[in-house]
């Protein structure tokens, strides 16, 4: 059977058995349109409320035990799928992404997700340090400027550990992931605009001053200011590519 890592513990997932907690996460789903996609239901704290809003289904479960009970308690329509997300193909048509991720791969599992193309909404329970550098609160991370054009992040609360099960050592929180509708640069420009990020967020000090405002540090910059950095850089008017933001 595929395994997600080393995790223990039901393959390192803390089960989520706060039913407020759960109710905000389904609403937050309520407000996207579109199949569903749930990453890791475990027990189905989140599956069978998400089944009540009446939309195509899918979860993907590693577990063979988890995989297995949920087929013979959830309704026709959901789709069990037995299999690690990591390697699972998503569908190639728009879809919501929903999950409690297991806190030792949120890092893997986030990459794959802001890789696929297809989805348009993604609804996160990770810890709460990781959905707060992701969301930009304190500075923006290398991984949330490298993403910004295409993509928002947006931290919309925190989940005590006590909501948890086995309970974890750090809060949770929920992060959303939203497509741009428009984005801010054409997806030809993405591997170009990642490496500027890159070079910026690690280049040396005298690199930097030729960049950036004296005193102003790569996580100062917001979305918009590193698109105009970016088209700067590369000698683009702008309004010459891409949306403006």
């Amino acid at each position: 059977m595929p395994t997600y890592g080393n995790g223990r513990h039901e393959h390192g997932q803390n089960f989520l058995i706060h039913p407020e907690i759960r109710d905000g996460i389904v609403d937050l789903v309520a407000a996207t349109d579109g199949p569903i996609v749930e990453i890791g239901p475990g027990r189905g704290a989140l599956t069978f409320k998400l089944q009540d809003l009446g939309r195509s289904l899918t979860v993907v479960e590693i577990d063979t035990r988890h995989a297995r009970s949920l087929r013979a308690r959830t309704v026709p329509s959901t789709t069990v799928v037995e299999s690690d997300f990591l390697r699972w193909p998503l569908p190639n048509h728009p879809h919501v992404i929903v999950g409690n991720l297991p806190f030792h791969q949120t890092t893997a599992m986030l990459r794959r997700i802001l890789h696929a193309p297809h989805w348009t909404h993604a609804v996160l329970l990770v810890q709460w340090e990781v959905a707060r550098r992701r969301a930009a609160v304190g500075g923006a991370t290398m991984m949330t400027a490298q993403w910004w054009p295409w993509m928002e992040f947006t931290l919309e609360g925190r989940v005590p550990a006590a909501a948890f099960r086995p309970r974890p050592t750090v809060d949770g929180g929920l992060l959303v992931v939203s497509r741009r509708r428009e984005a801010w640069l054409p997806a030809a420009d993405r591997r170009r605009y990642q490496r500027f990020v890159h070079t910026v967020f690690t280049g040396k000090r005298r690199y930097l001053d030729a960049l950036l405002p004296r005193g102003v540090l790569p996580r100062d910059l917001s979305a918009a200011q590193w698109v105009a950095l970016y088209r700067q850089s590369v000698g683009l008017s702008p309004a010459s590519r891409g949306r403006r933001p």
